[in-house]
């Protein structure tokens, strides 16, 4: 599974660690998060996430 990196602040999505203070189980791919949650650093929508290599 692939990482995400916010553009705005540089936080990371690993699908390993999930965000679970938001209610993301580690496992769980970017594609999968629901499409209202937002960036538990800065708060913008998942739309601000591009894929890193």
């Amino acid at each position: 599974m692939k990482k995400y990196q916010c553009t705005v602040c540089g936080y990371v999505y690993d699908p390993a660690l999930g965000d679970p203070d938001s209610g993301i189980a580690p496992g769980t791919s970017f594609e999968d998060i629901p499409e209202d949650w937002v960036c538990p650093t800065c708060g913008v929508s998942k739309d601000q996430f591009e894929p890193v290599d």
